[in-house]
């Protein structure tokens, strides 16, 4: 299994620099975590991709200890279910996390005369789409880099996912099934492993379903890799082709498109992002979080959860807008797909 990585420097449209912990970062922002910028206070509301709950956890843990008169409120689900709490249901929240990128630039910019829900978005982390086991899953023993998808398709094996319509890792695995298609010259790959994840292994997020892969319940999930390392699971170590980790892949990964409830999403590299929403109750304390998960501090506990930090973290932005200034130094403007 592929369990380390290192530094690559990549280009879409502009420099971009995935680094991992070894990666010098860039020169500090204005409030540095560790810093001597006053303290925020009030509450400040959290809402991230499920996978995010663990390293945010810690982020949390740290950011209050550098804040202690802030009060945070978190919540965790499928980054496409999140985004719809903000635009939708017009919830509170003063600080996004989501596993796509796009969600943000596609769903909350306010194109054809909508309402603005934000205005840019910072690319901080990268991760792989995989499927997870363990050693008790079925077919486990033989499983090998060239006749996985055959060991997820034979009869009685059990495969979860997350719903599409609700979750970026949902329609991410369909993409990365699509392209194994063309990876493999298997036009009924795809088919086959969808045929061992009916309706009731499909959940409103991956991590839901963690449990079941860990005790048995089901043999394989489809998931990203920092959760498979987090909880200790074994994963496939898929190639670059189809995991969708590589931005340097963009053109070949935009081959594929799968079909949801809020529309077609094309393959694209996984970079989960960040925002504070324009109707912030607490934009103050969204933003230095903001900081803080792009400071050092913010890196490390990514790193040390699975993920491979984007450092300079990669730019968003909406017509007229731009970056806040106290976290352009740590960006670069790129165009990644989609947005």
């Amino acid at each position: 299994m592929r369990r380390g990585f290192g530094l690559k420097v990549l280009a879409i449209g502009a420099a971009m620099a995935v680094a991992g912990a070894c990666g010098a970062p860039p020169a500090a922002p204005s409030a540095p975590a560790g810093g001597s910028a006053v303290p925020v206070t009030g509450t400040l509301i959290v809402n991230g991709a499920g996978t995010l709950a663990k390293p945010f956890g810690a982020v949390i843990a740290a950011f209050k200890a550098e804040n202690p008169g802030v009060t945070v409120q978190s919540r965790f689900a499928g980054s496409v279910e999140v985004v719809r709490g903000i635009t939708e249901l017009h919830n509170p929240v003063d600080v996004l996390g989501v596993a796509d990128y796009s969600l943000i630039p596609s769903k909350m910019y306010g194109a054809n005369g909508g309402t603005q829900f934000a205005n840019w978005y910072v690319g901080f982390a990268s991760n792989r789409i995989t499927f997870a086991y363990t050693d008790r899953s079925k077919g486990a023993a033989g499983l090998t880099a060239d006749n996985w998808f055959q060991a997820l398709a034979q009869p009685g094996v059990k495969v979860g996912r997350s719903n599409p319509d609700t979750d970026p890792s949902g329609y991410q695995t369909l993409q990365m099934l699509a392209l194994a298609q063309n990876y493999y010259h298997q036009p009924n790959l795809s088919a086959g492993v969808l045929a061992n994840s009916p309706p009731e292994t499909m959940v409103g997020t991956e991590t839901q379903l963690l449990p079941a892969v860990s005790t048995g319940q089901i043999d394989y999930l489809g998931i990203y890799r920092s959760d498979a390392l987090q909880h200790h699971l074994r994963f496939l170590d898929l190639p670059a082709q189809i995991d969708l980790s590589d931005p340097a892949r963009a053109a070949a990964y935009a081959t594929v498109s799968v079909p949801t409830s809020s529309g077609a999403w094309a393959g694209k590299p996984i970079v989960y992002a960040l925002t504070v929403p324009t109707n912030a109750p607490n934009s103050a304390a969204g933003l230095r979080f903001v900081e803080f998960v792009l400071s050092p501090a913010g890196q490390k506990i990514m790193t040390d959860n699975g993920f491979t930090v984007v450092s300079p973290a990669v730019a968003g932005v909406a017509g007229g807008a731009q970056v806040p200034a106290s976290v352009r130094p740590r960006t670069v403007p790129a165009q990644l797909p989609g947005g």
